[in-house]
């Protein structure tokens, strides 16, 4: 049974940020914004539904955050991360963000909750 994870209401892109551990360049590199864009919105503590641009990539983005969370743990979610995969051409579902390629790391995230893995 195929999931559909949607991200809370109160996450903010700091808190994003904070709990993937990453700098502003990096999650800037993730959805395709610059590194002052993210700078900005932390400081107007803006919210995921106030953002335009990159807003597909942050959407894609909050949902791995979610099923990460739930497939792992915080602490577990940001080792998934960073760890290359053969599934993913030995690269990290990070530089797989990076790229543009989300979908994959979601269908990986959510044939884990469903028990299937890869």
């Amino acid at each position: 049974m195929a999931m559909s994870f949607a991200p809370r209401p109160d996450a903010e892109i700091g808190g994003m940020r904070a709990l993937l551990d990453i700098s502003r360049e990096q999650f800037g590199r993730m959805i395709e914004v610059s590194a002052k864009t993210v700078e900005r919105w932390e400081a107007k503590r803006a919210r995921r539904a106030q953002v335009t641009s990159g807003a597909t990539r942050l959407s894609e983005l909050a949902e791995i955050i979610e099923l990460g969370r739930t497939v792992y743990t915080d602490d577990g979610l940001r080792e998934f991360l960073r760890t290359p995969m053969a599934a993913f051409g030995n690269r990290t579902p990070t530089q797989l963000i990076q790229a543009g390629d989300a979908a994959k790391v979601i269908a990986i995230l959510a044939a884990d909750y469903e028990g299937s893995g890869f």
